[in-house]
């Protein structure tokens, strides 16, 4: 016997029902609607919804950060002080007053000046290191040695005929270069210094100190051996300059130790023109 296919029996079944009066029109139209393919999209998980492939474009390069300046207060206070100082006396205790600089913060000791208050000839370093910050005097540890043992082969001495300072009397930590900052909100003592002092010769040890005080972006090559001048306004005349390398400089490159000889005779002449009266030589 042929079994009948189960759409017919299904028909069969529906049309038993309708002919009993049931209401099979609902039941028809599922039968009859065409069943959707089977597919595996139905059960795959929803894609996660990513940012689209993008190359960033490169980052901008960092400028390049502009050197520190000093508050203009800072500066305008060092000044108004400064000049409200008579002697040098007055100027050390305007140094001591003076809060304007970060340096002071770190230092022991302030190093302002050592030597003969109304010496001829003035020296000039940048800043004091360890051994100045411990005395509180510019120019006392090996590089002061070594200055000393220079002066004296020309007939000077800080016990006589020079006054030793600096353009900055705190020392910037572990003897780092003193920033431009740090250099302008020191330097109207060092120029009252000198306006006060008037020197026969002003001698100027390194290129920072150089720089700040003369006013030009030059190396010590190219200042040394030469007769220069220092002016500010308020100066009854030029003061006469000259720029010699280091001490510290010298310690660490002996080779050029002729070249400081050769600075040494050429202050030695200049003196002598000045008619500035040395102690006979050792």
């Amino acid at each position: 016997m042929e079994t009948a296919a189960p759409q017919d029996a299904a028909r069969a079944l529906l049309a038993f029902w309708r002919g009993a009066g049931v209401d099979m029109d609902e039941a028809e139209a599922v039968f009859s609607a065409k069943a959707a393919p089977a597919t595996n999209e139905a059960r795959r998980t929803p894609p996660i919804a990513r940012e689209p492939f993008r190359i960033d474009p490169p980052a901008p390069k960092a400028k390049p950060k502009a050197k520190l300046q000093p508050a203009d207060d800072a500066v305008n206070t060092a000044r108004t002080l400064a000049a409200a100082a008579q002697n040098l006396t007055e100027l050390r205790a305007a140094v001591d007053k003076f809060e304007g600089c970060a340096l002071k913060a770190t230092a022991r000791n302030t190093a302002f000046a050592d030597g003969a208050e109304n010496a001829p000839i003035l020296v000039i370093g940048d800043a004091p290191r360890r051994d100045e910050d411990e005395q509180g005097k510019p120019f006392v540890g090996p590089a002061g040695q070594m200055l000393d043992r220079m002066l004296v082969a020309i007939g000077l001495g800080r016990t006589s005929n020079v006054l030793i300072s600096n353009t900055i009397y705190w020392r910037p930590p572990g003897d780092r270069d003193p920033t431009p900052g740090e250099a302008m909100a020191c330097l109207p003592f060092a120029e009252r210094l000198i306006e006060l002092t008037q020197p026969k010769l002003l001698i100027i040890m390194g290129k920072l100190a150089a720089n700040d005080l003369l006013q030009r972006d030059d190396t010590v090559a190219k200042l040394r051996g030469r007769k220069l001048q220092y002016k500010r306004e308020g100066l009854a005349a030029p003061v006469n300059a000259m720029v010699m390398l280091h001490p510290a400089y010298l310690l660490s490159r002996p080779q050029q130790k002729r070249l400081a000889w050769a600075d040494l005779l050429f202050a030695e002449a200049w003196l002598d023109d000045l008619g500035v009266k040395r102690a006979a030589h050792p």
